[in-house]
């Protein structure tokens, strides 16, 4: 059950975009299966192998800025990665509900941040097929302070560029790490996003209040 979240306590919505506001289905079907397809034609290998490649090197880069920079990516794969994006950009959706949210922030006079570890051309490539960046009143990426969202310095950076306060902030995200990054860094209101990918199973946590629809906020 979830507890009240006690809005008019809120001055400030920090909120994740992908697997929280959009659906991470098109990042896990294009890093799982678009990727290594291409790779595998690339080199002459099977799909297996190139998979099994990939999901070390991935690994490998969990927790850097390279994770999430889609330059370091065409570089390293030797693929036009953002190209391979707009070929699939079709399967970019926004979760259920979030919009009437964001809709609902504005009207409540809620200032509403989007952080992401996500490149730049990313989020553009997101941007322009949702058309959710007309509700933030700033948008920043991990790569315009030099850490990811995992890291307490990204949210010194955070605080002192967005002048947010911990304690009238409410976050969500649908990885525990970041959350208990943000926890640690003092954000007073946490919320785990469950249903990141709406064709997978629920993510859970025991540490935080969850929601697996932007309704039950409403």
């Amino acid at each position: 059950m979830l507890k009240t979240i006690p809005l008019k306590n809120i001055k400030y919505v920090l909120l994740d975009m992908d697997g929280t506001l959009l659906d991470l289905y098109f990042d896990d079907y294009f890093w799982r299966h678009l990727v290594p397809e291409k790779y595998a034609e690339k080199h002459d290998m099977t799909f297996g192998k190139a998979q099994d490649y990939l999901y070390k090197t991935y690994k490998h880069h969990e927790r850097t800025l390279n994770w999430c920079d889609i330059d370091f990516w065409s570089s390293e794969l030797k693929l036009d990665i953002p190209a391979l994006k707009e070929q699939i950009r079709h399967l970019i959706e926004v979760h259920p509900h979030v919009i009437d949210f964001l809709k609902m922030l504005r009207k409540e006079k809620k200032k509403v941040f989007l952080l992401t570890n996500a490149h730049y051309k990313t989020v553009n490539i997101k941007f322009k097929k949702t058309a959710i960046g007309e509700y933030f009143d700033s948008v920043l990426c991990s790569f315009d302070v030099g850490h990811p969202k995992e890291y307490l310095e990204f949210w010194e950076k955070a605080e002192k560029k967005l002048g947010f306060e911990k304690e009238h902030s409410l976050f969500i995200d649908d990885t525990e790490d970041v959350l208990k990054t943000a926890r640690d860094y003092g954000i007073k209101y946490l919320l785990f996003k469950a249903l990141a990918n709406s064709k997978a199973e629920h993510g859970k946590t025991e540490d935080f209040q969850s929601i697996t629809d932007f309704r039950q906020l409403m």
